[in-house]
């Protein structure tokens, strides 16, 4: 049967239902799925919150006898592997459904075309593609876990008239007003963690929750790139580990002394990458070409802030480490805090609730997989310019969402990374909207 107007406009509608859960299905995809009988929708359902039970199952359930001779509308290939739970596509064939309409297959090796095969083996006729690009950014972070093996990465800056995104020493400056703010409430509900810089997290002393009424039990993990384990004890997001997760990302020079071995770095014991960074040691790298050559080290590039810039800005960036500031690291290489004083920031962080992630916080392409093992799908980097860059200059960033301001922060501002005049390579204008006087605009690189 070929493709139909009532075809795209009912999956239209499965792909704005697959929506309602984004960020709340743990490691599963969140996937709409409707049950159309003679035109009329007779069951509906969205991922479960945690990620069970699946939509289809809903949907059927809620159809019953009606879902025979009835068409299923699916955001996502129906799996066909035992897991937890039997696989949707032996519910829909027990229902009787006579045809699966599906906006995207599933990447998964274990689905993968299968859950399309085991349908038309049962005699259920299989249509694909269905507003596949809107059923794809509807999947992207599980697209992106699943294909390249890390999360799907958001940057969202907010900029003012003068090009800046704050003003030094003096801690949060409003840049945005509430319509524009109340939006980035909104992407965090939907997104899985929150990262920022250290820098950031003193300066600013961030809470990085949800505060929308209603949504605070949708705050994401919120991830602090930490290199010397410097956040403060007294901090919001110290003081609120306990309740929403905090992740500290610390270099490998402030690893234990007494973890493993006589003092050795991560990078020198076994299986270090399986402990150490939270990967398996068998989990390579991301994949799909993201990673290109090596710059020669006997060329470094700087841009006056002490950080090392890639010349291959976009997706063939090379893996080199953006160098710190000097004197932002000071562990046993550089002769600062003593490793008894590691031992007992990171005791201390620990107590409060704190999770200390050694990895090496400019990284990012080993960090990324790390967290896609912790089952972190989404990624919002929110805070710091040269945290911005870092992921920029890597080649790691899959959305942009740059707020405009109209006022101006003028002395003492701190310049933003990134304007609509430089949005790197690769990148295409997705749309713009208006909050208020603020002026969003999105880019995407392709899935």
């Amino acid at each position: 049967m070929s493709i139909t107007p009532h075809d795209e406009r009912f999956m239209a509608a499965a792909i704005r239902l697959s929506r309602w859960h984004l960020g709340r299905t743990a490691t599963n995809p969140s996937v709409g799925c409707l049950i159309v009988r003679d035109g009329v929708i007779v069951g509906r359902a969205v991922t479960a919150l945690g990620g069970r039970p699946h939509a289809e199952t809903q949907a059927l359930a809620e159809a019953g006898a009606l879902a025979r001779g009835a068409t299923a509308y699916v955001t996502l290939e129906p799996c066909s592997h035992h897991g937890k739970t039997p696989p949707c596509s032996e519910a829909l064939i027990a229902y009787g459904v006579a045809r699966v309409v599906i906006s995207v297959a599933d990447p998964d090796p274990r689905v993968s075309g299968r859950g399309i095969a085991m349908l038309r083996e049962a005699g259920i006729e299989v249509d694909t593609g269905v507003l596949a690009a809107e059923g794809r950014h509807s999947l992207a972070a599980y697209l992106t876990r699943q294909t390249k093996n890390r999360p799907y990465v958001t940057l969202k800056l907010a900029v003012s008239a003068d090009g800046m995104i704050g003003r030094a020493g003096e801690g949060q400056v409003a840049i945005t007003g509430p319509e524009a703010r109340a939006q980035v409430q909104a992407l965090r509900a939907e997104t899985d963690a929150i990262l920022v810089g250290i820098g950031t997290a003193i300066a600013d002393d961030p809470l990085l929750t949800v505060r929308t009424p209603g949504l605070e039990s949708q705050s994401p993990i919120r991830i602090v790139l930490d290199p010397s384990l410097a956040l403060p004890l007294t901090s919001k997001l110290v003081a609120t580990a306990r309740e929403v997760p905090v992740i500290v990302v610390a270099s490998e020079e402030v690893w234990p002394l007494s973890a493993d071995a006589e003092g050795l770095p991560p990078s020198a014991l076994p299986g270090y990458r399986g402990r150490a960074t939270g990967l398996d040691p068998s989990f390579g790298p991301p994949a799909g070409g993201e990673i290109g050559k090596r710059r020669d080290p006997n060329s470094p590039v700087s841009d006056g802030d002490g950080f090392a810039l890639r010349r291959d800005v976009g997706q063939g960036a090379n893996p080199d480490p953006i160098s710190p500031l000097v004197g932002e690291m000071p562990g046993r290489a550089e002769g600062g805090a003593s490793p008894a004083d590691m031992d007992s920031r990171r005791a201390a962080l620990e107590a409060a609730g704190v999770e200390v992630l050694y990895c090496n916080p400019y990284h990012p392409e080993v960090l990324l997989p790390a967290l896609a093992t912790r089952g972190i799908s989404s990624l919002l980097v929110e805070g710091g310019a040269k945290t911005a860059r870092l992921f920029l200059e890597a080649g790691l960033v899959d959305r942009i969402q740059l707020y405009q301001a109209p006022g101006v922060i003028g002395e003492r501002g701190i310049e933003s990374p990134l304007l609509t005049t430089d949005i790197p390579s690769g990148f295409v204008h997705t749309g713009t909207l208006m909050f208020g006087e603020d002026r969003l605009d999105e880019y995407e690189r392709g899935l």
